[in-house]
């Protein structure tokens, strides 16, 4: 099944370009890059034949029943989605060791603190993963970590309830020419870090996976040191999305793992 969309590309351009967080020190102030929605055909790979591996793909979605319902209140269900994380992406993708260093729960709601993204992106570029390695690990233990492989991933889950709008959408990575990717600062007021911005291309193949619950899982790449495929994505926004009776929430890790 195939459905209609609308994402945000970014626009190729001569200059630098950034998303600017809380500018003159008014607390969500966001000045964004130009970004043009577009029209774009999605592709349900619920009842697919081939579903995406992560070896071929950069991706696999996987059932996974968590022990934690709500992700919001206290801080002790961290450990718990952690352990269980790292068990997951030892058994899914091979990983030895596994850091989880970042949770972000976003709602589609204009008065959320996090709202879905809606820019056609990846988290990092080479720089980047590089610097963000370093961050976490440190110098000495980087440089295990490049002789053994590593990588970035993210886990993405609904929260609480079925997905009825802005699901996450993902384009298949050899369908991504090199020249549609871009650099794009973050400036926030104490740092600046930088994504990968996409460029529209006709020859985008997107997809997802429709009606995820809080039992589906989507694992995909970020950076790979190594070659695996990574993969641009943004929420998709659906022509029904509207008469949705309650907005999306979901739950994004973030993870740093090196590979045996």
């Amino acid at each position: 099944m195939v459905i209609q969309a609308t994402v945000n590309y970014h626009v190729k351009k001569d200059g630098p370009q950034a998303f600017e967080f809380d500018v003159g020190g008014v607390i969500g102030h966001l000045v964004s890059p130009e970004l043009v929605p577009s029209a774009v055909e999605v592709a349900d790979v619920r009842e697919a034949t081939r579903q995406p591996t992560f070896a071929a793909d950069g991706i696999v979605f996987v059932d996974h029943e968590s022990a934690v319902s709500t992700f919001e209140s206290g801080t002790e269900w961290r450990d718990v989605c952690d352990r269980e994380l790292t068990t997951l992406l030892a058994s899914e993708i091979g990983a030895a060791e596994v850091i989880v260093f970042d949770h972000t729960v976003r709602v589609d709601d204009p008065e959320a603190t996090r709202r879905p993204a809606r820019n056609v992106h990846n988290d990092y570029n080479t720089a980047g993963a590089e610097q963000r390695l370093i961050d976490i690990v440190g110098d000495a233990r980087a440089a295990d970590f490049r002789a053994a492989g590593f990588g970035f991933v993210n886990i993405w889950r609904p929260v609480e309830r079925t997905i009825q709008s802005s699901p996450l959408g993902f384009i298949q990575p050899d369908s991504v020419d090199p020249d549609d990717w871009m650099d794009i600062d973050l400036i926030y007021p104490d740092r600046v870090g930088q994504i990968l911005g996409v460029a529209a291309n006709p020859a985008h193949h997107w997809f997802y996976k429709s009606g995820m619950s809080p039992s589906d899982i989507a694992i995909f790449n970020i950076y790979d040191n190594s070659g695996r495929p990574h993969l641009a994505h943004s929420a998709l926004d659906l022509p029904g999305d509207a008469q949705a009776v309650v907005p999306r929430k979901s739950i994004e890790s973030r993870t740093l793992v090196r590979y045996s």
